[in-house]
């Protein structure tokens, strides 16, 4: 096998018809997940996770993995079976036609473009530490001007070394992302030598909170958000070099790396807090820098040294995550004109392959996030729970596939995938369920805004006759209405953040029913075989690559 490195780059090789450039190999598919998945979520995950669960935070950190690996090994069989651009977007489309695909395609973009604004956010709260930095945030967490304009810069960079290609981003994000990995690797073993109180995990009980802490904590302390990004190898699937053999690879081993490195931050966070940090209760964890939770922490336990690493690493680390969503986003946006769902302008490619238009629009989308609105750890449980809806996708999708089309050749087939499929759209409703009603609602009102934005266009584009006008299939997608509507009353009637008519693990139950009652009807009433067929022909033929 040839390293990648001596792989010929002919012209026919490294741009297919789309325009994109097939310039990225397996560590820089691998990069991409791990560089989105180490993140701000580091630097403020185990923190938030304790105060919400306590000691037993660990148990949500457990669940929140499985539930990722869950969804990744769905995302490795359907990434290799179909390798293009923006694959989130389109798995739905080609299960159930052009109204799932145009809804799960707004919600991938909804929660790529708005992950880099959040991480920039994060970028300067750390930041604060440094006396030049304390004016750019109001005491609320939100921008002042001065920190608006910061912000702005900082994503313009993000979209300048975006229009540079894919090549250097690749390079660029796999120099950020081994910093990315050796910083937390480093801070676990250097904390714990000498700083390792087993005792914290007793003293004040395991599970001050109960199961409501350890469910709650998942979605709404930043442990699913944290985890997040194993899909950016399958969005870059448009411009890996070998992408039926990588990006499983990729996918899975992103998920390993990451899960590893937060379970072991949580436990060495909790073991080397000092007992008056947590003397009145973890509700009340309190200790000089908190604010900055590791580099605080390192600051008490002495190891000043250590917290100007962490306040350095609180850059590069969002900074490399926010630069890898900036490209998810125009990535997804790529994927959703190639289906007719966007104008065509989302899909034009510069000279590098780049699709410059998403990136502007990426780039406008996160200066209007730096407005007067909610702080990073405001904003977790809705980027949390668009996430994980745009992930629900894949195992309805999955379904679909198995049953009716399964000659297609499969790279990665999962194990017990008939099993597991629905298993796994079981668990990520029940993390969207677990963000709470406050969370919910707002998002349904971002779901609102993009069925006007995307349903205008396909209304303009079915009145002037254009032949890139999508085909709203309503009979595949009849199931979806009742899932989203449904979803929100349970929230609503629930007992995280709900009215509480329905009691902690009767609701769970009533999501389990409710998601495999949807599951099983998407499958019914899925498009055709002939017709899933056609719909990928008409996207795969100009996105595969050329030989």
């Amino acid at each position: 096998m040839r390293a990648d490195f001596e792989r010929p780059l002919v012209p026919e090789a490294t741009r297919d018809p789309s325009g994109l450039r097939r310039d990225v190999g397996l560590i820089g598919l691998m990069w991409a997940s791990v560089g989105s998945i180490i993140g701000s979520g580091w630097l403020y995950g185990a923190e938030k996770a304790v105060v919400v669960a306590g000691p037993a935070a660990i148990i949500s950190w457990l669940i929140g993995t499985v539930a990722i690996v869950l969804l990744a090994l769905v995302h490795a069989e359907l990434g290799g079976m179909f390798p293009v651009a923006g694959g989130t977007a389109r798995y739905p489309h080609y299960a159930f036609g052009g109204l799932a695909g145009m809804s799960f395609g707004w919600f991938s973009w909804l929660q790529a473009a708005t992950v880099a604004p959040v991480e920039v956010e994060a970028m300067i709260g750390y930041a604060g530490h440094w006396s030049w930095a304390t004016g750019f945030q109001h005491t609320d967490g939100t921008l002042t001007g001065s920190g608006i304009l910061v912000a702005v810069l900082l994503m313009a960079v993000f979209v300048v070394v975006n229009f540079l290609g894919v090549r250097v981003l690749a390079h660029t994000n796999s120099a950020a992302t081994w910093w990315k990995i050796a910083v937390p690797l480093a801070t676990i073993f250097i904390i714990a030598v000498g700083n390792f109180h087993p005792g914290n995990f007793t003293s004040h009980g395991f599970a001050p909170f109960g199961a409501k802490g350890v469910l709650s904590a998942i979605s709404s302390s930043g442990i699913i958000f944290a985890l997040l990004g194993f899909e950016q190898a399958i969005q870059l699937a448009g411009e890996s070099r070998d992408p039926k053999r990588d990006l499983p690879r990729a996918t899975l081993g992103s998920v390993a790396i990451g899960a590893t490195i937060y379970v072991l931050l949580q436990v060495v966070f909790i073991g080397a807090l000092p007992g008056s940090s947590f003397a009145r209760g973890w509700a009340h964890l309190a200790y000089a820098g908190i604010s900055g939770p590791w580099a605080g922490l390192a600051t008490v336990v002495g190891l000043g040294w250590l917290s100007v690493v962490l306040y350095l690493d609180a850059i590069i680390s969002p900074g490399g995550t926010g630069l890898i969503y900036t490209t998810a986003t125009s990535r997804v946006s790529y994927g959703l004109s190639k289906n007719g769902y966007a104008p065509r302008v989302f899909a034009d490619t510069d000279k590098r392959g780049v699709p410059w238009f998403g990136l502007i629009i990426s780039f406008v989308t996160g200066v209007v996030c730096f407005l007067p609105f909610p702080s990073w750890q405001e904003l977790v449980g809705f980027i949390t729970s668009a996430s994980v809806l745009m992930y629900a996708g894949a195992p309805l999708a999955y379904g679909v596939f198995a049953d009716r089309l399964p000659q297609l050749e499969r790279p990665y087939r999962l194990p017990f995938g008939k099993v597991l499929s629905p298993l796994s759209f079981v668990v990520a409703n029940l993390i969207i369920y677990w963000a709470g009603w406050d969370t919910l609602w707002r998002l349904g009102v971002a779901i609102v805004l993009g069925y006007i934005l995307l349903g205008a266009y396909a209304w303009y584009a079915t009145a002037s006759e254009r032949p890139d006008a999508p085909r709203l299939d309503w009979k595949a997608a009849q199931w979806l209405p009742v899932y989203l509507l449904g979803l929100g009353v349970i929230s609503w009637q629930g007992s995280f953040g709900g009215q509480g008519h329905i009691a902690l693990w009767w609701d769970i139950a009533v999501v389990a029913v409710f998601s495999l009652v949807i599951y099983y009807w998407a499958k019914a009433t899925a498009s055709r075989p002939e017709d899933i067929e056609r719909s990928i022909d008409e996207v795969v033929i100009t996105d595969a690559p050329a030989h």
